[in-house]
């Protein structure tokens, strides 16, 4: 018997050192890359030129959303046949240092940070890699292109479409003072502020990060308007608002200016503005109804401050966000004996302008026939 103890003893040191050699063998293979060959890029170009792109591009797309944790990015990887086990994966992301033993040749920092978008992983890249990768920030960006005249919810319906961040958090973040009062916007809204253009942006981004991204793009061009960065808050408010609808009503450039200039002259006379624009910004921002086909007489006798066929002056605030042209027409405004106009052209969006109500009649019945 005690002989046979001893026998096991001997074997036991062994025996264990088999198991642990055999583990380690075992997540050595767990941790190896599922392919030694290089997955091919998803552009098929052949031009030089796009070499660097297409290396970018090469691999499986993979998504990851903002509040995304390393299990469900692990679990993705896994699912898309880039790595072999998921939970293994999300060890290495909480402690890199303690798998240091299987990756000699690499450099393991203390800690990974995943972070959201879009990326482009490959079956033949190490944990390591792939660690780096989804913490490198280096992901596709999406273009958004913001239209002019857009309202902070049409904007904020476009980047949900395009999975940059929800309607709901861009609205929210827009029309709270927290960024108006940052800004100097003396208003709770970041509306005629957020500058129509071409973004590129992550999917997932934060919504607020997204709304400083287009307040302070504003800030920067209009530089390019002649006086207008150079305006007190208040005057440079006044501005966006006049701008926000002007931006509304023209169509061909050439006439914003002229539209301004019809809008001033009746600001100064204590005339009410008449916009249409202002009528619709009420009935789809305010009231939260469809947009109408066609503004109805009953429509303009809604009770509403930004209602400019029942109160004279500006609106409290503006109605969209302008581009550049409304922009330079509402700050270096021609002056001008014109009091009304009257699209003449539907289809080329042109206007005629004119001095007097008489004239404005006849051309109203004119045009209208048309």
């Amino acid at each position: 018997m005690k002989k046979n103890l001893k026998k096991i003893l001997i074997l036991l040191p062994a025996l264990f050192a088999v198991v642990f050699v055999s583990f380690c063998i075992y997540l050595s293979v767990l941790l190896s890359p599922v392919s030694a060959q290089k997955t091919a890029s998803v552009i098929n170009d052949t031009n030089a030129e796009n070499s660097a792109v297409a290396a970018y591009y090469s691999g499986v797309r993979i998504e990851v959303s903002y509040g995304e944790t390393a299990y469900d990015v692990a679990n993705k990887l896994c699912s898309a046949g880039i790595i072999k086990n998921a939970r293994l994966f999300y060890y290495f992301i909480r402690f890199p240092r303690a798998f240091s033993i299987f990756f000699k040749n690499e450099q393991i920092p203390a800690s990974y940070a995943l972070k959201s978008g879009v990326y482009y992983a490959d079956s033949s890249m190490s944990f390591p890699q792939l660690a780096e990768l989804f913490s490198s920030g280096k992901t596709e960006y999406v273009s958004v292109v913001i239209p002019e005249g857009y309202t902070i919810s049409k904007i904020g319906a476009l980047l949900e479409q395009n999975r940059i961040c929800t309607a709901e958090d861009f609205i929210s973040f827009c029309k709270t003072k927290k960024l108006p009062l940052e800004y100097g916007i003396p208003a709770e809204s970041c509306e005629g502020y957020l500058f129509p253009d071409t973004y590129f942006l992550n999917i997932g981004m934060d919504a607020e990060t997204v709304a400083r991204v287009m307040i302070e793009n504003f800030f920067e061009k209009i530089k390019s308007v002649s006086g207008l960065s150079e305006k007190n808050s208040e005057d440079l408010f006044q501005i966006v608002t006049l701008a926000s609808i002007v931006e509304r009503e023209y169509r061909v450039p050439e006439e914003a200016p002229l539209i301004a200039s019809v809008f001033k002259n009746r600001i100064r006379r204590n005339i009410g503005l008449y916009s249409c624009a202002t009528v619709e910004y009420i009935i789809t921002e305010i009231l939260g109804r469809p947009h109408p086909e066609r503004i109805m007489v009953d429509d303009t006798r809604i009770d509403n401050p930004y209602n400019t066929y029942k109160w004279a002056g500006l609106t409290p605030g503006p109605i969209s966000n302008p581009g550049l042209i409304a922009l330079d027409a509402a700050c270096n405004t021609p002056q001008t004996n014109y009091y009304f106009f009257q699209i003449a052209d539907a289809s080329a969006g042109k206007h005629v302008f004119t001095t007097t109500f008489e004239e404005h009649k006849v051309n109203h019945n004119l045009y209208t026939k048309k």
